[in-house]
């Protein structure tokens, strides 16, 4: 009970005032000595209040001296550390020194401050490093709260979503139609919206302010699980087409040995010529099959692309030329030079251009557009058709696929190819202003 009793008293004074307590105290033994001297000397009343009012002036003036001395380094100290707060990392304590435990303490408070603001430096840094990072980055990256909120976006993100940045913060993740890739495991592929790109999904999970948030990372596989199924598809073919060209080789000349010596066969005439139209058949379908199978085999055995400067207006002339069956518009543009495999390129845009054709004459259209410019340190080539459009654009590049007829399903993934040996990429998309398809070839330039 004493202790707390002690402790209430104490508190009940402020700092500053138990100053002034201790300074009365300390000056109080002097004001006693002066008053035994007065009255020794037997001084009169004025003089002896002269003497003791002098001595009270300047015994307060000592102790006003002192606390305001106290009093300022300490609000200085105060002023600082309140900067500090507020993130003002400007103000420095003056006085500071190893002579004195305030200037011991206002070396400190200085000290902190140094670090604070080196930290601050290098937070501002780290972030604006990761503000780039985020703008360069051509992976989509979303950050949700606990509660699928969006609290981060990257502009890759936003394009993809196809929304501006006001639009994205604050919506959760079904209203931005991520909440199956927000549950969906990590590592796992998926397809989102309306194109045909297939997104490897990598989740992480970290902290801010103590509450749980969830990291998604998309990442564009689509070329890189192209190029693995073309690497498959040439095993395949070299394989199978191996084996078909050994076995159709001596079939198609047993066919025809055999079909020479039908004549002098002793049979009557029906039976021999059921035997030549048997084995013609046999003979013709080997011939076709291999025809066939070659046709496949250019796929896994197209050579390195030699390169040569060559003008690419001149180039789409020429190929526009080779198409008889329609008349085809060809606008001009700028002159560029690029550095390609003229046989090359020439094979790829005339199986781009004829596939144009077919499908417009299979809509009975007259309308086919080749153009080109440059942008972005490349050339765009563009053939537009007025046909039907595409049906399904995931399997447009996939060897042996094709809704034609008659065809091989060679043609469109023979141009990828191309194109890509020359670091570029052909797209295939269904046109916005009307009916029909677009085939855009990108070749980067020198």
């Amino acid at each position: 009970m004493e202790y707390e009793r002690r402790t209430r008293s104490r508190k009940a004074y402020s700092a500053i005032g138990r100053v002034w307590l201790y300074c009365v105290w300390l000056a109080l033994p002097a004001l006693v000595f002066a008053g035994i001297l007065v009255a020794q000397e037997k001084l009169d009343i004025s003089e002896s209040l002269l003497i003791i009012g002098c001595l009270l002036v300047y015994l307060g003036l000592m102790a006003a001296a002192l606390v305001d001395t106290l009093v300022r380094q300490l609000q200085t100290l105060t002023n600082v550390i309140a900067s500090l707060r507020e993130g003002d990392y400007s103000f420095r304590a003056r006085g500071a020194n190893s002579h004195d435990p305030l200037g011991e303490l206002a070396g400190e408070v200085n000290a902190l401050a140094d670090l604070l603001q080196g930290q601050r430096v290098r937070s501002l840094e780290a972030t604006a490093l990761l503000a780039r990072i985020l703008e360069v980055m051509h992976a989509p990256l979303f950050a949700f709260d606990r509660d699928n909120v969006l609290q981060l976006i990257n502009a890759s993100g936003a394009e993809m979503l196809g929304r501006p940045y006001a639009r994205c913060f604050g919506r959760t993740a079904s209203e931005l139609g991520l909440d199956e890739l927000l549950n969906a495991p990590d590592q796992t592929i998926h397809l989102f919206g309306n194109r045909s790109a297939r997104w490897l999904l990598r989740r992480a999970s970290f902290r801010q302010e103590g509450a749980p948030h969830t990291l998604l990372l998309l990442a564009d596989v689509s070329v890189p699980l192209q190029e693995e199924e073309q690497a498959a598809w040439k095993r395949l073919i070299r394989v199978l087409g191996h084996e078909l060209s050994n076995s159709l080789a001596p079939i198609k000349s047993i066919a025809g040995s055999l079909l020479m010596r039908v004549n002098s066969l002793p049979a009557e005439e029906d039976m021999k010529r059921d035997f030549r139209r048997g084995l013609g058949v046999m003979e013709s379908r080997a011939d076709s099959l291999h025809r066939f199978v070659q046709s496949y085999r250019l796929l896994a055995q197209l050579p390195p692309p030699k390169l040569s400067r060559v003008a690419l207006g001149p180039l789409l002339e020429r190929v526009a030329l080779l198409e008889q069956r329609l008349a085809v518009q060809l606008d001009s543009g700028p002159a560029v030079t690029l550095l390609v495999d003229p046989d090359q390129l020439e094979q790829m845009f005339i199986n781009l251009l004829a596939n144009a054709v077919d499908s417009t004459l299979d809509n009975n259209k007259q309308s086919v557009r080749v153009s080109w410019r440059m942008a972005d340190d490349s050339a765009w080539v563009e053939i537009e058709d007025s046909g039907q459009g595409i049906a399904n654009a995931e399997n447009l590049f996939v060897p042996f696929y094709t809704t034609k007829p008659k065809g091989s399903g060679v043609g469109l993934a023979l141009a990828q190819q191309i194109a890509r040996g020359h670091r570029g990429e052909v797209e295939l998309v269904n046109r916005e202003d009307g009916a029909g398809a677009r085939a855009t070839v990108r070749l980067p330039l020198e």
